[in-house]
């Protein structure tokens, strides 16, 4: 008798361990499952963010596991601007300059959804006009490489100037991926990390190509940062531009970040 209320006194705690440890595989489990973008990452503040702009490699994991067609894909080609607005027959995030492209290349010619959901299925999101220019401008690692100096905010992502970043002039003088002769301006996007790195470590910030921000009034959404298509003047802080979210062209990408407390 006695054995038996010993016994049954027992049960509910091996009852307790039996959920806590099927908890634990269940979360190791789902961790392990979780999607993994390609993009290396830094904490600034309270924030993950991808150290450089997301890349084609990253968006084909994307697409592989949900069948995700871009709307250029669907329409036939994306955009450039030449004499106004021409769509390009097979310019997509595939082919941003109408051939096939490497993995390390920033992914271009998606509008603000496609990389808000791209972002997302990561586990991460597209950030705040706020959160953008406080990362860009504001160094805020506590032992800095020099040149740059906790808590100064500087003119341009890349510090004093932007001789380091990727535009059309003014800047590095590097020449970008797009074959010759199928750009009437500007030589096209460079690979991710081939700049150097500039405030917080974030590379391209300003430069290479625009990068969508989750602010806007209305249809449209901010870009930030500029691109290889324009010069430095467009990389200041104060040069906030805005186009309608459905808008893909060869010279717009983005970048993800996600809550720090969500890293593990």
């Amino acid at each position: 008798m006695n054995l038996i209320k010993q016994h049954n006194l027992k049960m509910p705690v091996y009852g307790s361990l039996l959920a806590i440890l099927m908890t634990s595989m269940m979360s190791i489990a789902s961790a392990q499952s979780k999607p993994s973008a390609l993009e290396k990452t830094t904490r600034i503040g309270q924030l993950e963010w991808d150290l450089h702009e997301v890349t084609i490699g990253s968006v084909k994991l994307y697409a592989q596991q949900t069948k995700f067609v871009s709307s250029g894909e669907k329409e036939g080609g994306s955009f450039i601007y030449e004499n106004g607005w021409t769509r390009k027959k097979g310019w997509t995030w595939l082919q941003p300059f109408g051939v096939p492209a490497k993995d390390q290349e920033p992914a271009v010619h998606l509008n603000f959804d496609e990389a808000q959901a791209i972002c997302q299925f990561f586990g991460k999101r597209l950030p705040k006009d706020q959160e953008w220019t406080s990362a860009a401008f504001l160094e805020q690692r506590d032992a800095p490489p020099q040149p740059f100096v906790k808590g100064k905010r500087y003119t341009y992502a890349n510090g004093d100037t932007p001789q380091n970043s990727h535009c059309l002039n003014g800047c590095a003088g590097l020449k970008g991926l797009a074959p010759a002769n199928v750009l009437n301006r500007g030589t096209g996007h460079v690979a991710v990390m081939t700049t150097q790195p500039g405030v917080n470590g974030l590379y391209d910030m300003g430069g290479n190509v625009w990068e969508w921000v989750d602010d806007g009034p209305g249809n449209e959404r901010v870009t930030r940062g500029a691109s290889w298509w324009y010069g430095p003047e467009n990389q200041i802080e104060s040069a906030l531009a805005t186009k309608p979210r459905d808008t893909k062209v060869a010279y717009v990408g983005f970048r993800c970040v996600r809550d720090a407390k969500a890293v593990k």
